[in-house]
């Protein structure tokens, strides 16, 4: 055998030199470094961008946004309510002074916005809490959520009444849902 025909082995620094060629070092550069899918240019999220996506997701900042917004929705209801007709309906053939119809009418809007604060406060709690335990974000979560929702709403009027709120809000938030749903 001539020379260049021996078998040659590698030192460890040429092994090492292959390995980093071929392989790759194992050092990570940023651990976290969030790349979307975007069509245009990919910015990277800060640790500032992170925290505030993160509250805005949180299920306390949900559930005071939806207690908010139900207490605009009902705010708006009870107004449009009270202004349909009178609540109180009086036997004397006296009409009502200006003063006692804003009066009602304050006493119904007020009364509507809490409790449609209430309702949307404690079902986007709830359905929050089950999302976070579940793991997923189904049609399943609001239905559950709808029946406890109903439920705690209709037990105050005792257990038949709960049982029924809970059955007839599982049923109307799962088809608001199938609704929302299947329009997009």
């Amino acid at each position: 055998m001539s020379e260049s025909q021996e078998k040659r082995s590698f030192t460890s620094e040429e092994w090492t030199y292959l390995t980093n060629y071929f392989v790759g070092n194992n050092f990570r550069y940023r651990e976290n470094i969030i790349i979307p899918k975007t069509l245009g240019p990919v910015q990277i999220k800060t640790n500032e961008e992170k925290m505030v996506e993160s509250f805005f997701e949180s299920c306390a900042f949900k559930s005071m946004m939806s207690c908010v917004a139900g207490y605009g929705l009902g705010a708006v209801l009870g107004l449009f309510s009270s202004s349909m007709g009178p609540a109180s309906v009086t036997d004397t053939a006296e009409p009502q002074s200006a003063k006692q119809v804003f009066k009602e009418m304050k006493t119904t809007t007020l009364s509507y916005a809490k409790n449609f604060a209430l309702i949307g406060m404690v079902f986007s709690a709830v359905e929050c809490t089950i999302e976070s335990a579940r793991g997923k974000s189904d049609w399943k979560n609001g239905t559950y959520a709808g029946a406890v929702t109903g439920g705690l709403i209709g037990l105050r009027a005792g257990v038949k009444a709960g049982v029924f709120g809970a059955m007839g809000f599982a049923a109307f938030s799962t088809a608001i849902d199938y609704y929302m749903h299947s329009r997009f």
